[in-house]
């Protein structure tokens, strides 16, 4: 692993009360709350939030429930990662630009990134994860075009509320599992939102960043990996917002079947006009799924999209866009709070 000029934040943790949660239920609230306070004079059960996700039992069946303090600790070092054996774990934050964990790590989307989780059933809300290797944005590039995510999400039944996700290349790895994203900010430059994921960013905003170093070529914000037309995976992008300092496409296909829909949302003058990429899939372009549908803003004028551009029938948008895309066994109402509210 390489590792750029980075600090990494540690979080102060503190217990509060999670929207008028019951106790005693299994899935519908915290029956555990955890206290993670850095200061030496702090009242928490643990210094950083990874010891804190550590004390969480093997095959946990309860909510445990950690609230996030406002603010960036840079005197220690410390990488989130939620293991395969603890779900049902939620992270709250005090405020989204206010809390922030920070890592600066590159050279692999597997171990790079500032948080990893591989559990089913985790929350996250109000926190943003940051990848220092190219970041903050007067350095944006300038260690060159490496793999440096600020999240990889390897489990299912995963939502993320009002989080955000900043880097440069391959920024959010949304690998694998059925995810939901509300109210998400995700910012980079190149294929930075990628994988194979089943996922829904709803009320999202996407921000494309400038780079000298790309000397005017586009960025990508999508790279799915939908590797089979049987594959449920994809991304979809609901009511979300476009921006940014520089030109991008939607998407490229990192995989065969790629599917990427932006549905209803605005796209920015960030946008070029021909709106995707075939990137090394020259020839096959019939493959992936690459879609638009009732968007808005100067970047959604379509008379000069590529000519190989999906065209979804009206069951196909309503399969996709619906929450039993992600939501068929209704997880999503199964989680600590209202997630839809």
């Amino acid at each position: 692993m390489v590792f750029g000029q980075c600090f990494c934040a540690c979080l102060a943790l503190v217990l509060m009360g999670l929207l008028g949660m019951a106790e005693g239920q299994t899935h519908g609230s915290c029956k555990n709350k955890v206290i993670v306070d850095p200061a030496s004079s702090g009242t928490g059960h643990f210094k950083t939030i990874q010891s804190a996700v550590e004390s969480v039992p093997s095959q946990n069946r309860n909510w445990v429930c950690i609230n996030i303090k406002a603010g960036v600790y840079s005197s220690c070092r410390e990488q989130v990662n939620i293991p395969l054996d603890k779900p049902f774990i939620y992270l709250q934050g005090e405020d989204r630009l206010k809390t922030t964990v920070v890592w600066g790590a590159s050279g692999s989307i597997v171990t790079s990134a500032t948080f990893i989780t591989h559990a089913e059933n985790v929350v996250v809300k109000s926190i943003t994860f940051t990848n220092s290797f190219n970041y903050p944005p007067e350095t944006q590039g300038h260690n060159g075009a490496k793999v440096a995510p600020a999240a990889m999400i390897a489990g299912d039944k995963s939502a993320f509320y009002d989080c955000g996700f900043v880097g440069f290349q391959d920024t959010l790895f949304d690998d694998h599992g059925r995810h939901y994203f509300k109210l998400c900010t995700i910012q980079g430059a190149v294929d930075f939102i990628f994988g194979a994921g089943q996922s829904i960013y709803e009320g999202c905003t996407i921000t494309s960043v400038a780079s000298k170093e790309r000397k005017g070529v586009p960025g990508v914000i999508t790279a799915q990996g939908r590797s089979d037309p049987k594959d449920s995976s994809g991304y979809v992008f609901k009511n979300c917002s476009v921006v940014g300092t520089s030109q991008t496409t939607l998407g490229r296909a990192w995989r065969d079947y790629a599917r990427v829909l932006f549905f209803e949302s605005f796209l920015s003058n960030s946008v070029v006009p021909e709106g995707w990429t075939a990137w090394e899939h020259a020839g096959q372009e019939v493959l992936p799924t690459f879609a638009e549908h009732g968007c808005r803003g100067p970047g959604s004028d379509s008379s000069k999209r590529v000519k190989w551009e999906s065209q979804l029938s009206p069951a196909a948008l309503s399969s996709l866009t619906s929450m039993s895309f992600i939501d068929s066994d209704d997880w999503i109402s199964h989680q600590p709070f209202n997630m839809l509210a």
